[in-house]
Parts: C-alpha cells; structure tokens; sequence
C-alpha cells in the first residue's frame, strides 16, 4: 500500500474506484483513518505526519504478537484483536487493489498473504458484525484467482 500510494499523481486524484463511494482521495482518506485508528488499537499512537507512514506504522504495531491480544471495540462493535488484526489486513490488501486498479498501477501479493485475506473474508464478510462494511458480494467461478475471490466477497467486480 505504501508504494502505491507513493506513485499516486494529483491527477488522479478525482478518479473514481472500484469502491464505488469514493475518489482516489476519498478512498485515500480512509485508508489513512482506518491505518491510524487500527496502529492505535495496536499500540501506535504517533504513526508519523503521511498516510504512507500510517500505514507502515500498522504493519508494524500488528508484527507485534501483543497486539493479537485483547478485546477492544470500534464503531460499535466489541472484537477480539485477533479479529481486528484480520480486519485491519483485509482493509489494506482490499484498498491497495481498489487504488491499484483506479490508478492504472500493477497489483501483486505473495500467495501465502492472499490466502490469509481470503480465508479470513470467505468467512467474515457474509456475517460482518458491522452492516454494510462492505458491498455485496459478486459471483465468480470458485476456481478464478485468490484475488478475484476476496474483492468480490467484498462487492467488487473483479
């Protein structure tokens, strides 16, 4: 996520996303929430003054296996960490497509990090404790590739 919001231009800003709902900045703009509030869940709490330094700063407070531990709640909803972990990972591997793809950018993860996205929304997403966190789901084949499975459990046409 970091090294794509880095190739981001100003002109791209007003694009629209797969996330139907927001901009290029819109989506942005999220992704800097959602890094902030789930680094401080996790321990972080001066992440630094760019939204790509939020978002490592998540990465980082989530490496840290006392993060996984607790309960904590956030936007209503009371969650284990462990929960949260997975749901902060889904936003950021969702999000890195939505703005890969609404910025003409390449996208690719490791297998291993794919499957963790999907194993964790294939079970997640359809009973989301959180109504309308994500869209609704879109039907592809059950062999298409891991990353066509996780966007459209998430309501996004792959």
């Amino acid at each position: 996520m970091a090294d794509l919001l880095a190739r981001v231009t100003d002109d791209q800003l007003t694009h629209p996303t797969p996330c139907s709902e927001y901009t290029v900045a819109d989506l942005i703009a999220h992704v800097d929430e959602a890094a902030v509030g789930f680094a401080a869940m996790a321990g972080i709490t001066d992440p630094g003054p760019s939204v790509a330094e939020h978002v490592l700063a998540l990465g980082k407070a989530w490496d840290e296996p006392s993060a996984w531990e607790g309960i904590s709640a956030a936007a209503g909803v009371e969650l284990p960490h462990e929960v949260w972990g997975r749901i902060a990972f889904t936003e950021i591997v969702v999000h890195a497509w939505d703005l890969a793809k609404a910025t003409g950018q390449p996208f690719d993860l490791p297998e291993h990090t794919l499957r963790a996205c999907y194993d964790h929304v294939a079970e997640f997403v359809p009973k989301a404790p959180v109504p309308g966190l994500w869209g609704p789901s879109v039907d592809v084949a059950p062999d298409a590739p891991l990353t066509d499975r996780i966007v459209a459990i998430t309501g996004r046409m792959p």
